[in-house]
This record gives structure tokens, C-alpha cells and sequence, in this order.
């Protein structure tokens, strides 16, 4: 099921707001405790607060602190995106937005509102939300005094920008459509054949949800309310700016008229009172009185007389000044005003089918991982164990960096290899903010004697001498695998600086594999723009026969669980099922029956080629009855030949983000680094570091960590 909704919209004012209450009691009929999640905001907090999150905590007593309701303001997701920092903003939100999901059943979030300097991109960044937070998205159009080939359009255009970047809409509400076009514009979108696999509802116009009330006014005019405050609830339903005459004054008047007026004009002031007490027109909501005027004493003891006094305003600006701000002025559905609430809650309950709705919202699944998402993950996991990771390539400056966002957002705790004096310098040099930091120089460390013990007695068999052992034992990568080797730190990470053989082969003289007969092997995790499968093995074994290739299989089927994703391995060759014949695919045959009679418990399928194994079209045709073919989340590759050419040729052609190679098989981890590494790249390695060591306290949780389907 679904634990999550975002609600979008198709441009400003479509009042999507007053959508996002209605989902939300039908939420809360069905689940105790949803929260509520925006994942940019307009205002700065110690300013002014939120007026979406402060309606629906009020109004349904969400019990969470304000913070933890958002992502971002609007002003830092402006300055992070002007210095190209998109990357930045989505990494706050999911933060943000994971923390929340832990608190709550269900997370109801609430799109950005297309009213800022960056409007014109919101679209792009709220779709780019919407992927990574893997929500199904629930569409909100403005049909507000627009012809129905114009919503039509626009809606039809927005649905199809949505589900070209990979996002899932399970319905749409037109929303304040004219009450007498409601059941055509329905019968028109249907016709168009777009919306045959979601829902459609239209909600008609409802005047008084789109007026703002005289407290909203007097707010954003900055005005001084002289009287009339507890008549503030009334809605401005429409405005007028009395300079002229009484008599056209008066035939201007309608329900709910706003007047705005100089405050020297007491003749439009007594006039507009007195029509309160008039039978024959119809009565006003407030009246502005402009250019900080207000009335003399003798008016107003005259105007304090008259009954049923409304909302008298005064404010500093010209007529002209206060006009136009008064017809810009945006009508929202205040925490507190009961009226619109019960307006609002209503119309949803008449026009939408809250039970199919709420089905629909509740089952719907989404399986897309984005990138970010992984990534993500992988640092809370990383977390909750909080390892002590050694990197031996102290003074690299990728490496300082990575590990000052290790440090700071608590990730693991992290031993550097180096002289202490040449990596504070670097530290100074780069400005960066260390939290707590152990330096360990192999060449005058205390530990050196001993380690160089353990070493020759590790590998006397093969010759070593002492001396020879102390030599080798200076060495960072040695050092480093010793340190791991005796339970001194958790795991290792090298490689930005160092050969593959170099980093791992301390690893396999010292920490060795787990079994004679497994061979040590590698992953990647491949991040692609919808899913994150992982490619074995891709840089250690050249060709392993079937034996070692069912081993590499499920190891690697093991290894996947710890990082949320559900094994479903698929044994790669040249050919699919029984069409093909050869020394290599029969290699793959063999080596897919070895691991059915070891492990039954595996699903797998082999020999398959890639397409069928990740294209649901081609397994459709090619396996139409296998649980693994179209599904595969784990693909194991012949030999390092066709394994490390494809993993490359599918990162540069796709954009796809490669993570790894993550060393598997060995007593403890160990992690090569490639030697044009990004910082991220690094971060990655070591979460994935830190999760290896964590197998046997991953193993023994209660609760099995989310699984990736």
C-alpha cells in the first residue's frame, strides 16, 4: 500500500488547499495517525508561519511540531537553485520528509504554491519531488472562469509532463468549475480517453472559499481596525471605490461590497452605515478608509450609533495605492474561519467519491527508487548502526570532504591514516568544520609493533619474515585492513588515490574470505531513474565456472536484503531458457540449478537475456511464466568481461548512477574505491561499508528494514 499522497496543482489559485482538507478527513476516517508535509514553504518561520500546515494541524490536531511539517523555505530553495544546488534542495526534503514518515502512518503533502520568483520552474521541481518521495500524485486544475477547451488543455498537458517524468497520478479534481458546466466539463474530459486509468471529479465554484475575509485584509493592508472587530469573519465579495457622488455610490452596492474611500469622505462613511439598517440595499462587508484619515469626533459619535456595526479600516496608503492591492490580494481558508472550513469539507463530501477516492489512495503502490531515494536510505541505515570506518587516504581532499558530511550528519565515526599535522593543515586549507576525528600515523603509532606481529603470523607460511612484516604493515592499506582485521574499527574504504590491487589485496592476505569455497566477488548498485538493480560480479572474478558463479549468485542475493532490496536473481547469458546452446550458457544453466538445490528459497531464472529480465514486455513474450523474468533486481553476469563492459555502457548511456563495487564473501568489509571518485562517491562507500559491518545486528532486528520491490 501506498504511505503516501502529494497533492499538485496545475498553476496558482487552484485552490488545491481546500482539496488537501477534504483528502485529509477522508484519511483520518481510515488511519489514526496521518501527517501532513509541505515540502516548500513561503515564509521564513520566526516571521510568519505557514498558513496550510497551520489549518490543518488546528483543524485536525495534528500533534507535531511546526519544523518537522516542511522541508524548505522558499528563500533557500531560491538560493540553492541560483548557485545550482537542485541536488541540495531535494536532499533537505527527503531528509525532512523520511523523518516524518517515521513519526506517522501516512503523510499527506501539499505541493509549492506557483506564486514565487521561481515560478516558472516550480512545475519541474515539484515533479522532481513527487519521483523522489515515490508518492502517487493526486492533480488539482483551475477551471475558474475559463473556457473548457482551456483546462482541458492545460490539464491534459500537466498530466502528461507528470507521467513523463515518472510520476504516478491516480486522479484528477477540477475544482471551481461554474455549477452549470459541472456535468459537461466531466463528460468532456472523459470523451478525450486521457483519464481512463484514474479518477476524474469536478467540484463547482463556491464563492465564498475564494474571498478573503476582513481579518485577511486588514493583514495584508497593514490596517488599523477602528471598529467593528468582531464582525472581521465577514468575506469582501467583491470591492468599489466610492469617489464619486452618493447616488452612483449607492446603485454600486451589492452583497458583501468592500468600499473603499478616503477617510475625509463622511458623507460615504455615514452613508455606507446607514444602509446596515436599510431594508432596500444590500448590506456591505467593511469599509477602507485611505490616506491615514480618520474621522472626526462628531462622526463618529454618529456612526457609533448605528447597529450592527461592520469591520471600519484605516490605512496609511492613497485610494489608488489600497485599490490595487485589495484586487491583488490572495483569499486563503484561514485556521479560523469555521465558515470556510465547513464550506470547503462540504463541497468535497457532495463531489467526490470519498470511499473510492480513499481506496484508490490507500492501495495504490508505488515501486519507483530514485537515485536520491537510495542514496538516502543508505545514509539511514548507515546511522542507526554508526560504525567506525577507517580511510587510509588521509590526506586526500575528496576524502576531507566527504568525511566532514560523514561527521556532521552523524553517519558513522571515522578513523584517517596519515601524518596528523599534514591532514589538519589540509583541513585548515580546505575550510572545513570537523566534528570528532581520530588521526592515526602508521609510522609512529603504538600499535605498529603488534600489528606487524600478527601479519608475519598471518603469512609465515608464505615466507615472511618480521622485518619484512614491519615494512609492509607502514603501508596505509595494510595498516588500515589490520586495523579492521583485529576489530579495531569496523571496516575500510581506499581507492582515490590507490590501484584495485593495492587496496584489496591486504584483504585478501589478512581478513580472507568467509569460506574456502565461496569466492570473494563484487556488486554495484545501479541507480537508475526508476529502480536500483544490482550487477554482479563486475570487478573480481575473471571467469568463474558454475560452481563459483552459483556462489557469487547468492551472495549477492544475501548481500541485496541488507539494503531494502528484494532478491529476485536473474542468471545472464547470451540466450533465453532453452533456445540456446554452448559451453557459456550451459555454464549459466548449471549454475542457476546449483543455486535451486542450495538455496530454494531464491527465486531465479536462468540463462536469460538482459531484456527479458528487466523489460516486462519482453518476458511477457519470452518467459511468460516466470516470477523473476521482467522483476529481476539482481543480475549476475558471466565473466568480468561482459559484467564490467555493461555496468560502464549503461552509466554513461543512461545517466545511471553506479555505487559500488561493494566487496562481497570477505569476514569483514573492505571497499575499493575508483580512482576518479566524486565525493558522493565516497559517502556512498562508506554508508555501504558501515551496513556490511552491521549484517549480524541487521540480521537480529525485530523489524525487517523496508524491502524495495
Amino acid at each position: 500500500m501506498s504511505n503516501g499522497l502529494y497533492i499538485t496543482a496545475t498553476e496558482a489559485g487552484s485552490g488545491k488547499s481546500a482539496i488537501a482538507l477534504g483528502v485529509m478527513e477522508t484519511l483520518l476516517r481510515r488511519m489514526d495517525c496521518v501527517g501532513f508535509f509541505r515540502p516548500i514553504i513561503r515564509h521564513d518561520p520566526r516571521e510568519e508561519w505557514d498558513l496550510d500546515i497551520e489549518l490543518m494541524s488546528s483543524q485536525f490536531n495534528l500533534d507535531r511540531p511546526y519544523e518537522r511539517m516542511y522541508g524548505i523555505t522558499q528563500a533557500e530553495a531560491d538560493s540553492l537553485l541560483s548557485m545550482g544546488k537542485k541536488g541540495e534542495v531535494l536532499d533537505r526534503i527527503i531528509e525532512k520528509y523520511n523523518e516524518a514518515q517515521q513519526e506517522c502512518e501516512f503523510i499527506l503533502c501539499e505541493g509549492t504554491d506557483f506564486v514565487s520568483s521561481t515560478a516558472g520552474v516550480e512545475f519541474d521541481i515539484n515533479a522532481t519531488i513527487i519521483k523522489n518521495l515515490s508518492c502517487p500524485v493526486l492533480l488539482v486544475a483551475d477551471a475558474h472562469e475559463k473556457p473548457m477547451e482551456e483546462v482541458s488543455m492545460l490539464t491534459s498537458l500537466t498530466l502528461e509532463s507528470l507521467e513523463s517524468k515518472g510520476c504516478n497520478v491516480i486522479g484528477t479534481i477540477i475544482n471551481r468549475v461554474a455549477p452549470s458546466e459541472k456535468e459537461a466539463i466531466l463528460e468532456h474530459f472523459h470523451a478525450t480517453g486521457r483519464f481512463t486509468n484514474q479518477l476524474i471529479y469536478a467540484v463547482p465554484e463556491e464563492e465564498v472559499l475564494s474571498k478573503p475575509t476582513l481579518s485577511e485584509v486588514a493583514d495584508a493592508l497593514d490596517a488599523k481596525v477602528l471598529c467593528g472587530h468582531k464582525q472581521l469573519y465577514r468575506h469582501a465579495r467583491q470591492f468599489t471605490v466610492a469617489a464619486m457622488q452618493l447616488r452612483n455610490l449607492l446603485s454600486r452596492i451589492e452583497h458583501g461590497t468592500l468600499v473603499i474611500t478616503p477617510g475625509d469622505r463622511a458623507d460615504v462613511i455615514v452613508a455606507c452605515m446607514a444602509t446596515l439598517s436599510s431594508a432596500s440595499i444590500e448590506n456591505i462587508s467593511g469599509i477602507i478608509l485611505t490616506g491615514g484619515l480618520e474621522p472626526e469626533k462628531p462622526i463618529w459619535d454618529l456612526i457609533q450609533g448605528f447597529s450592527g456595526m461592520v469591520p471600519l479600516l484605516s490605512v496609511a496608503d492613497d485610494t489608488f495605492q489600497t485599490a490595487v492591492k485589495v484586487e491583488k490580494l490572495r483569499a486563503d481558508i484561514s485556521p479560523y474561519d469555521e465558515r470556510k472550513i465547513t464550506r470547503a469539507l462540504a463541497l468535497f463530501e457532495q463531489h467526490i467519491d470519498i470511499d473510492k477516492l480513499g481506496n484508490k489512495v490507500i492501495t495504490t503502490d508505488s515501486t519507483i527508487v530514485t537515485p536520491k531515494m537510495f542514496e538516502y536510505d543508505l545514509l539511514c541505515k548507515a546511522r542507526t548502526f554508526k560504525k567506525r570506518i577507517v580511510l587510509p587516504e588521509g590526506t586526500e581532499d575528496r576524502i576531507l570532504r566527504a568525511v566532514e558530511t560523514l561527521l556532521r550528519r552523524e553517519i558513522v565515526d571515522i578513523t584517517l591514516l596519515g601524518n596528523a599535522k599534514t591532514i589538519q593543515n589540509k583541513i585548515s586549507k580546505l575550510g572545513l568544520r570537523m566534528g570528532e576525528l581520530e588521526i592515526i600515523d602508521p609510522m609512529r603509532s603504538p600499535n605498529l609493533e603488534a600489528y606487524a606481529k600478527e601479519y608475519y603470523d598471518l603469512r609465515k607460511h608464505k615466507g615472511m619474515t618480521l622485518e619484512n612484516a614491519r615494512d609492509r604493515i607502514c603501508d596505509v592499506n595494510y595498516y588500515g585492513t589490520m586495523m579492521v582485521h583485529l576489530g579495531h574499527v569496523d571496516g575500510m574504504v581506499s581507492g582515490s588515490a590507490h590501484s584495485t590491487a593495492a587496496t584489496i589485496k591486504p584483504s585478501f592476505e589478512i581478513i580472507k574470505a568467509k569460506h574456502k569455497s565461496t569466492p570473494v566477488s563484487s556488486i554495484f548498485f545501479m541507480c537508475l531513474a526508476e529502480k536500483v538493480l544490482a550487477y554482479g560480479d563486475c570487478a573480481i572474478n575473471p571467469d568463474p565456472n558454475a560452481e563459483e558463479l552459483a556462489a557469487i549468485a547468492i551472495t549477492s542475493a544475501d548481500s541485496v536484503t541488507m539494503f531494502g532490496i528484494e532478491p529476485r536473481v536473474a542468471m545472464l547469458s547470451y540466450s533465453t531458457g532453452t533456445s540456446g546452446k554452448g559451453k557459456d550458457v550451459d555454464k549459466v544453466r548449471e549454475a542457476t540449478q546449483i543455486v535451486k538445490s542450495k538455496r530454494p528459497d531464491i527465486l531465479i531464472e536462468g540463462p536469460i537475456q538482459y531484456d527479458a529480465a528487466v523489460e516486462p514486455n519482453v518476458a511477457r513474450t519470452k518467459l511468460p511464466d516466470s516470477p523473476v523474468a521482467g522483476r529481476a533486481t539482481v543480475l549476475i553476469f558471466p565473466d568480468l568481461n561482459t559484467g564490467n563492459n555493461t555496468y560502464k555502457a549503461v552509466q554513461r548511456s543512461s545517466g545511471a548512477m553506479a555505487v559500488g563495487p561493494m566487496l562481497q564473501g570477505l569476514n569483514k568489509p573492505v571497499n575499493d574505491l575508483s580512482r576518479g571518485c566524486l565525493v558522493a562517491d565516497i559517502i556512498n562507500t562508506v554508508a555501504i561499508t558501515a551496513i556490511q559491518a552491521a549484517e549480524k545486528e541487521w540480521r537480529n532486528q525485530p523489524k525487517p528494514l523496508k524491502i524495495i520491490k
